[in-house]
């Protein structure tokens, strides 16, 4: 099983700033990987597909499997609410919840195809392209969809959830859960930021392997979250931005360690810098093929000095050093 979600106390510390993603294989190893949801930022030279609209196919049917896997977990609850919707293709994907929660539910349908075809146009056609889409009614239903055994931090605004994973297989049993609060307060926005980051997670998981380098897990989602927007550096990194002005340059790439506790924003920032500016000097196609290469299980900074110099042809030192210029060449 795997867990995504820490980004959102973000949020609610009056920015809109947020998302996370934490990956769980033992819950809170299972807090792994922490959603922040940012605002739908991103540098003006980076492009995005446009939104494609989404096209609603109905109520899915009681016998529906994908909702079979989670009927027995939401019914105690409430009535079950399906909507099936297209997300290109042929492809049909689920937004699944209560009545309660439909204004939630109808933004999260609106958005799908658009952040399908956004993952895609980054990542490849290599995934299944659809999702399930959860929406939690309460803390005790959001704390059994993503089996965390207790009630989750009310700033946790979304989780992704697999079965047990063997890299090299296709990963089965995917679905991106939102907190009952999400939609209280993020915005229709910055839902959809929301749900690009975690489709990402989807979309790249049958590559990547948990405890892989998280500077690289999330600072990949955050950029593809945030990619093509069009809004000021400042506005998707606050944090790094007044580190900036205050004179501060980060020495090294973000560590494991600093994902949590209270400078995990600034890190997550700090992580979407980093593969901006990889995507922004060496191009995406070479963001992509860093991340399947680091993704590909826990590794050494020793290891990801060679990756670094393989996929970019560049010294370690000099990477960081560009990257620092980079940083300093921003607007803020």
């Amino acid at each position: 099983m795997r867990i995504r979600g820490l980004r959102a106390w973000c949020a609610a510390r009056g920015r809109d700033q947020f998302t996370v993603t934490l990956a769980m294989v033992v819950v809170l190893t299972g807090a792994c990987g922490a959603l922040i949801v940012l605002p739908n930022f991103a540098l003006p030279k980076i492009r995005a597909a446009q939104p494609a609209a989404s096209q609603s196919l109905g109520r899915a049917s009681a016998d529906d499997p994908r909702v079979a896997v989670i009927r027995d977990t939401l019914e105690p609850f409430g009535a079950i609410v399906a909507e099936r919707v297209s997300t290109g293709d042929g492809r049909e994907s689920l937004v699944v919840g209560h009545e309660s929660g439909h204004a939630e539910m109808d933004i999260l349908a609106g958005e799908l195809a658009g952040a399908v075809a956004a993952t895609t146009d980054l990542w490849g056609p290599d995934w299944a392209q659809s999702a399930l889409v959860v929406v939690a009614d309460n803390p005790s239903e959001f704390a059994a969809l993503v089996r965390a055994g207790s009630i989750l931090p009310t700033e946790v605004a979304a989780v992704t959830v697999a079965d047990p994973f063997v890299p090299g297989a296709q990963p089965t049993g995917q679905r991106v859960i939102v907190s009952p609060d999400a939609g209280r307060r993020l915005s229709p926005g910055q839902l959809r930021t929301l749900l690009r980051h975690e489709l990402t997670h989807v979309a790249t998981r049958a590559v990547t392997v948990d405890g892989a380098p998280r500077w690289m897990l999330e600072g990949f989602a955050e950029y593809t979250a945030h990619r093509g927007q069009g809004h000021a550096f400042a506005d998707i990194a606050p944090t790094v931005a007044a580190r900036l002005r205050a004179g501060g340059l980060p020495t090294g790439l973000p560590a494991d360690a600093d994902f949590t506790g209270t400078g995990a924003a600034g890190t997550y920032e700090s992580a979407w810098s980093v593969c901006a500016f990889v995507a922004d000097k060496y191009g995406e196609a070479d963001l992509v093929e860093l991340y399947r290469r680091i993704a590909a299980g826990p590794m050494d900074s020793a290891a990801q000095d060679r990756i670094v110099r393989a996929v970019l042809s560049t010294d370690p030192a000099e990477f960081v050093a560009r990257w620092r210029e980079w940083l300093s060449a921003q607007p803020i």
